[in-house]
């Protein structure tokens, strides 16, 4: 499994759009982190995003805030999209998700 995260400062971008990179993570059956590398999206613009995570081979997106029509994206290239998570650190909150323990709330987005 795949779990990308957008990220700017440091931790998860609110808006799933406006990230600095990725946080791509590699999780074993065992559900154990394997591998977590950095990736710069191409320039954002209406439909990239979803396409290009979708050839980075991600299976799970935790985002903040995301728009429906990028949701809905997303979904169509058989990608979970998990949103209203908070803007913490990467790794606790992959840590979280793979515990069945990620706390979200409202989608930040209002697009």
């Amino acid at each position: 499994m795949k779990i990308a995260i957008p990220i700017a400062d440091g931790n998860l971008c609110l808006h799933f759009g406006h990230c600095e990179h990725f946080t791509m993570f590699e999780v074993d059956d065992d559900n154990n982190v394997v591998n977590q590398t950095e990736l710069r999206p191409p320039a954002h613009a209406p439909g990239v995003l979803p396409q290009w995570l979708s050839q980075q081979g991600a299976n799970v997106v935790i985002a903040g805030g995301m728009g429906q029509r990028a949701q809905q994206m997303l979904m169509d290239n058989s990608i979970q999209v998990i949103v209203g998570a908070p803007a913490d650190d990467p790794e606790k909150l992959v840590a979280s998700y793979l515990a069945g323990s990620l706390a979200t709330g409202d989608n930040v987005c209002d697009h």
